[in-house]
């Protein structure tokens, strides 16, 4: 006769915490103290993921491909200023690696289209089957921090950050050159080993 309570007992304290985490999140200008302890997690780890996904991906047969992407794909290369100006931008992800239930090691999707507004802290994927939305976090003058979700098919709102943690995403945010960005998100939920979404600005 007890469980009924005890299970909404659980519910009700889960709802809890998730809702501790949106409203630290929507107030932390720390990325830190706004990232769940799994993204944390995961984003402490985003070069040995890097490293992981690459070298699946050459022995998977992608070396050319690989090759063919330059600094883009490099982890250790960025330059200074990884700020993004507001505006229309070209973005594309490329996935590398696999997590074991996934048979391809690398996959380069078209371009489609991101925006970021805010005064450079808020981007969205605005087309797509798979959309992202998020946060940027100053973290270093060489990176920031991206916290968002992912809105899936004909959805028409996303998930609170924290909610769901196959929606959460977590990436670094680099610069490659004057006019490429990249984000790397390491271990995402599905398939791949490290994602990297490329971003380049549309002139106006």
């Amino acid at each position: 006769m007890k469980w009924p309570m005890i299970l909404s007992g659980a519910v009700l304290a889960a709802g809890g915490v998730v809702e501790v985490q949106a409203q630290r999140t929507e107030q932390a200008n720390d990325w830190r103290l706004a990232a769940t302890e799994d993204d944390r997690v995961r984003l402490r780890g985003w070069r040995s993921a890097w490293v992981k996904g690459l070298a699946q991906a050459r022995t998977g047969g992608a070396a050319a491909e690989i090759a063919a992407l330059g600094s883009l794909v490099d982890p250790d290369h960025s330059i200074a200023e990884p700020e993004l100006p507001d505006g229309d931008y070209r973005c594309r992800t490329i996935k590398m690696g696999t997590q074991g239930r996934a048979t391809l090691t690398y996959v380069a999707y078209p371009y489609f289209r991101c925006r970021v507004a805010g005064g450079g802290q808020q981007l969205s994927k605005i087309d797509g089957s798979q959309r992202l939305t998020g946060r940027i976090y100053s973290d270093t003058d060489a990176r920031s921090i991206f916290l968002g979700t992912m809105i899936l098919g004909d959805e028409e709102r996303s998930y609170a950050y924290g909610r769901d943690r196959a929606r959460d995403m977590a990436g670094v945010v680099e610069r490659v050159d004057p006019t490429h960005w990249r984000i790397a998100f390491p271990y995402p939920a599905y398939e791949s080993v490290v994602d990297i979404l490329e971003l380049v600005p549309i002139a106006p």
